[in-house]
């Protein structure tokens, strides 16, 4: 079977191939039937030299394309024009009209190129602009840095004191700026310390007044139960003292008359014995 594929050539890290006709048995790099072609991917587009007669007369012998070179042959036109030849053998269509189409497609893909083309152009233009830019600036610096260390030296410090002149104003302008925002800091912290002061002045003052008033009632409430147990337990002692002195008495007398009246019966009866034996 035959291929059409790609043989390598250049050097390393620059590739440079071939397009050619080869045995499928053979190496990569090894023998070949025909060279159709080129192809370079150094350049942007590609580069692509390819004899188109000779790649469609190799596909409609049966050689079939590796996947890189289906691709060439399709950028360049070959697979199409195999296909419009083979609609013109099927009696699909005339030559001419498959001429024309394939001048209308080659038409449309100059352009597509041609697009392309014109973009990259425009940005390697912009590019090398942008670079010669920075070249003539680099100069221009070189330049000026030369003169100033060849020039006199009245002209160096006449320049030097208008650059010191507006770096200071500049300064200036810059400190009072930053002097104004210091002194507004300061104030705003001066007036916000006071404001603080005085509202949590206030907030202390209400939070003490009622810690104050619930910690006097609860103290309150306790002395008031001491103080009452401390006087009940007084008044019943005295009550307890009364009532166990009226309480004797009241007993002693009773119990001294029972006695009394006791010691008179028992005397009674002992004199009337005596009087009578008398």
């Amino acid at each position: 079977m035959v291929k059409l594929r790609l043989r390598r050539q250049g050097r390393k890290g620059k590739p440079f191939y071939y397009i050619v006709a080869a045995d499928a048995r053979a190496p990569r790099d090894g023998r070949f039937i025909e060279r159709i072609g080129s192809y370079n991917p150094n350049t942007n587009p590609a580069t692509i030299d390819l004899n188109l007669d000779d790649a469609v007369r190799w596909l409609s012998n049966g050689a079939v394309p590796t996947d890189t070179t289906r691709a060439i042959l399709s950028y360049k036109g070959a697979l199409y024009k195999h296909h419009l030849n083979k609609g013109v053998t099927k009696g699909a269509l005339t030559q001419d009209q498959a001429d024309a189409k394939f001048a209308a497609w080659l038409e449309e893909k100059a352009n597509r190129v041609g697009v392309k083309t014109d973009g990259l152009a425009q940005k390697a233009a912009e590019e090398e602009a942008a670079a010669h830019k920075r070249e003539e600036e680099v100069k221009e610096a070189r330049t000026i840095a030369i003169a100033a260390k060849t020039a006199p030296e009245g002209v160096v410090e006449d320049a030097t004191e208008a650059a010191e002149s507006e770096v200071a104003e500049a300064t200036e302008t810059v400190d009072a700026t930053e002097v104004v925002a210091e002194v507004a800091e300061e104030v705003v912290a001066e007036v916000t310390e006071e404001v603080v002061a005085e509202v949590a002045e206030e907030i202390v003052a209400e939070v003490t007044e009622e810690v104050v008033a619930e910690v006097t009632e609860e103290v309150v409430a306790e002395v008031t139960e001491e103080v009452v147990a401390e006087v009940a337990e007084e008044m019943v002692a005295e009550v307890t003292e009364e009532v166990v002195a009226e309480v004797t008495e009241e007993v002693v007398a009773e119990v001294t008359e029972e006695v009394v009246a006791e010691v008179t019966e028992e005397a009674a009866p002992a004199e009337e014995t005596s009087e009578e034996n008398a």
